[in-house]
């Protein structure tokens, strides 16, 4: 591939990437924790919108395993909020001829 050519995908694969961005504000990404009686929704910019404890799970004397489960919870929205960012990247980037760019995967 051309220097000029591989500028112009370069350049297409930043505007894909704004494109997504723009798109991940409006995807939500949902976390589960013990045995789904904690829930945390993420959006594609990791901002918690929203979080649900089923109420049998609240123990006044047990405060820590709650906090567990929602860091738990929150972690396994983020986690497939990464997942859907790296197979975007992938994906974006091959539609562009630009494979060997992204073999490192998506930054974290």
């Amino acid at each position: 591939m051309n220097p000029f050519e591989m500028f112009k995908n370069v350049k297409n694969l930043q505007d894909k990437m704004e494109q997504m961005k723009q798109e991940l504000e409006h995807k939500a990404f949902t976390g589960t924790a013990g045995a789904g009686m904690v829930t945390v929704v993420v959006n594609g910019q990791h901002q918690v919108v929203s979080v649900k404890i089923a109420p049998e799970i609240v123990d006044p004397n047990d405060i820590p395993t709650l906090e567990v489960l929602i860091a738990s919870a929150t972690n396994n929205a983020n986690s497939q909020l990464q997942e859907y960012l790296q197979q975007e990247a992938i994906r974006k980037s091959s539609e562009l001829g630009l494979n060997d760019l992204m073999k490192g995967g998506f930054p974290q």
